[in-house]
């Protein structure tokens, strides 16, 4: 909340339960998938329909961190796996894609999203020097992106931050 505060968004935050009808009665400028402890598939059984609902207005802008990144990908139709030793703590080195720059980062998950599966209308942004998992993604016909990471977390390096004002460049 912070961090989207600092980038110049009034936030409302509803429960990760509220439906897409209810989301975009709001009229929001933008819709922001957070963090989140659980199986995402799990957790997808109810948020999946929601994304799906806010995706369908192809114009929203949307960002997910964490599980919002795994909800996303589920959303599209790519698959999350269990992963055999998750992320866990501060200073994980991650590649940003599209120039090579490797990003500190926080990370707290077990289970990542499966980049082969990822569709046609989805580019993978970023990824783990650890363990060459997916660290991001973003769809190349809409507004939406998403990372796997924690860019609010501030431990140290503050090399992620730049994604909320990516964010709220894409609601400008």
């Amino acid at each position: 909340l912070r961090r989207l505060r600092q980038a110049g968004f009034e936030v409302e935050v509803v429960n990760s339960r509220t439906t897409a009808a209810e989301v975009l009665a709001k009229s929001p400028d933008g819709v922001f998938l957070s963090n989140g402890p659980g199986d995402p598939a799990a957790t997808g059984a109810y948020a999946v329909p929601m994304i799906k609902g806010v995706l369908d207005r192809s114009d929203m802008p949307l960002f997910g961190i964490c599980l919002g990144h795994q909800m996303l990908a589920l959303a599209v139709g790519a698959k999350t796996e269990k992963m055999h030793q998750g992320h866990r703590g501060a200073n994980h080195p991650v590649k940003r894609l599209s120039d090579g720059a490797v990003e500190i980062t926080s990370m707290n998950h077990g289970f990542a999203v499966d980049a082969d599966t990822l569709p046609a209308n989805a580019r993978a942004t970023h990824t783990s020097l650890f363990d060459g998992s997916n660290c991001g993604f973003e769809l190349t016909d809409q507004p939406a992106f998403s990372v796997q990471y924690h860019p609010e977390a501030s431990p140290g390096p503050q090399d992620s931050h730049y994604l909320f004002e990516k964010f709220a460049g894409m609601i400008k």
